[in-house]
């Protein structure tokens, strides 16, 4: 079985004229990533390979997530070909990985996260946010043989947020 932990990079900053890839988090992308790692800890395997773009949104919610749950900072895999936004190519770096790793968890980008847990999971999901986690397990033993698998949990920020506002 293969179990695969997809994260959105938190929300960007759009303040500074940089390339796409060179975006840092903003105050809410900082404060939202800090609030989904302190909740995720339960629904992560007890060993696991961590792998990011190298888009720089995606490196700071990586060292966020590493930082609160205790991921030694140079275990992280950084990959240029994860800085991308087609669900084809993401499946196909997925299926990469080496067998001896049953678990994954990666932090990239949408188009290709949402299109990838639609394509592979066992129901839709409109739209992955940014900070949104998603765990899906294969019955596959095989990272490239992986077809179909089952969603084992979202978790997104708005989520998180309902609990914390005041009851009206």
């Amino acid at each position: 079985m293969k179990n695969l932990i997809l994260i959105r990079h938190a929300k960007s900053s759009w303040d500074a004229p940089l390339s796409d890839k060179d975006r840092p988090l903003s105050n809410r992308g900082i404060n939202d990533a800090h609030m989904m790692a302190g909740e995720v800890d339960e629904f992560l395997p007890k060993s696991f390979i961590v792998w990011s773009s190298t888009a720089q949104r995606a490196k700071n919610t990586a060292y966020i997530f590493a930082e609160n749950l205790s991921i030694p900072i140079d275990t992280i895999i950084f990959k240029d070909d994860l800085y991308t936004f087609d669900e084809k190519k993401l499946a196909n770096i997925i299926k990469t990985c080496d067998n001896q790793f049953d678990n994954l968890i990666l932090f990239g980008h949408n188009d290709a996260i949402t299109n990838f847990v639609n394509t592979f999971g066992n129901h839709a999901v409109e739209n992955v946010p940014t900070a949104g986690f998603v765990s899906l397990s294969f019955e596959e033993n095989d990272w490239k043989g992986i077809r179909k698998g089952k969603i084992k949990k979202t978790l997104f920020p708005r989520e998180l947020k309902k609990h914390d506002s005041p009851l009206t």
